[in-house]
């Protein structure tokens, strides 16, 4: 016997569409109820951005591979 069945994702179709129109209704209502309070936390987000930055940021430069200068040829 040939068992094929259509495996959906869990979120397929109509119930996606639903979840997408209440997050974009309750984005909306967060934003506009609370603008005060996300603007006044603004200065201490970006402040809070520049450690953070930082730390994950660093990681091309090659610091810290305990390894010599490969640039010099000697």
């Amino acid at each position: 016997m040939n068992h094929d069945r259509h495996h959906h994702s869990p979120m397929a179709g109509r119930a996606k569409i639903g979840w997408i129109v209440f997050a974009v209704i309750a984005g909306f209502y967060l934003l506009s109820e609370h603008r005060a309070h996300l603007l006044g936390a603004l200065p201490f987000l970006l402040l809070l951005a520049c450690p953070l930055m930082h730390l994950f940021m660093h990681g091309g430069h090659g610091h810290g591979d305990g390894s010599p200068d490969k640039g010099e040829d000697k």
